[in-house]
């Protein structure tokens, strides 16, 4: 019963921050929503029983991710303005898009039959995980590491003052 509330309460902050992301008109705002939302899911991944990914979510999601749209926001001068108008005026259309979206996303849900099948649990999970995260999935880890640091040092190119 309990898990049953926490997760109802955490379905709602995720959600409610998500749709505060696209509904808000202050940029800044919208990307502590995102963080608040991020959040929400590492606590979802808690009730999961999955710590690790809870870890994993709040190190790269909410400390990577969503500090450097932070640091971006902050740092481009022109995107701080309390007189800048941040109105987006497709934003019928993106709803429309997101609601085709999901009445299809729905749709294929109900109609595909899930096989449910019972097996057990490897006993060296983490010892696998870890391997394929230094092994298989290593170069697309280390490609993202850069890109982030690519577009840190660029928005600190383009926030910087002109002489």
């Amino acid at each position: 019963m309990v898990q049953t509330v926490v997760f109802i309460i955490l379905s709602l902050i995720t959600l409610g921050a998500a749709l505060a992301v696209v509904t808000s008109k202050n940029l800044f705002h919208s990307a502590l929503f995102l963080i608040l939302s991020f959040v929400g899911v590492a606590g979802l991944y808690v009730l999961l029983e999955a710590p690790f990914l809870a870890a994993v979510q709040i190190l790269v999601y909410v400390g990577a991710i969503a500090i450097l749209i932070v640091f971006a926001i902050m740092l481009t001068r022109r995107l701080m303005a309390k007189d800048l108008v941040q109105h987006n005026a497709q934003w019928g259309w993106a709803a429309l898009g997101a609601v085709l979206l999901f009445v299809a996303l729905g749709l294929i849900l109900l109609q595909v039959n899930w096989p449910v099948v019972e097996a057990a649990v490897p006993e060296e999970t983490i010892s696998i995980l870890g391997q394929d995260l230094m092994g298989t999935y290593l170069v697309p880890f280390e490609v993202a590491s850069v890109l982030l640091l690519v577009a840190l040092v660029g928005s600190i190119i383009i926030a910087r003052e002109r002489e």
